[in-house]
């Protein structure tokens, strides 16, 4: 597997464990695998996981300040928030109401599950 192809395995595992009624940003999946400056390149891996066999939360991955920056790559523009209200977020113009009480952060969410 070449090291292209190994960065976004590596991003689908982080976003496959982010629970449901949490979400995760770009950038503190890009700090969690150790490429900081990366937050665009794991959006982009994100407007690839539509494509997967197994789907795997993106709805769950918003930007920096909680907005819903990836939902024109769903299904509708409306899916992801959707999703996430389903899943007990509140959300108002595009927005992560709240947004620090339900984020996960990879770099230390991860460690509880190894």
């Amino acid at each position: 597997m070449d090291k292209k192809q190994d960065f976004y395995e590596d991003v689908y595992a982080v976003v496959a464990n982010i629970p449901e009624g949490r979400v995760t940003t770009y950038g503190a999946i890009a700090r969690y695998l150790g490429a900081v400056r990366s937050s665009r390149l794991v959006g982009w891996v994100m407007n690839n996981a539509h494509s997967l066999p197994t789907p795997i939360p993106a709805h769950r991955v918003v930007n920096r300040n909680g907005f819903l920056t990836g939902k024109m790559h769903f299904a509708t523009p409306t899916t992801m928030e959707e999703k996430l209200r389903a899943e007990g977020l509140v959300i108002d113009n595009d927005q992560i109401l709240h947004f620090n009480e339900v984020l996960w952060d990879p770099s230390i969410e991860m460690e509880k599950l190894l």
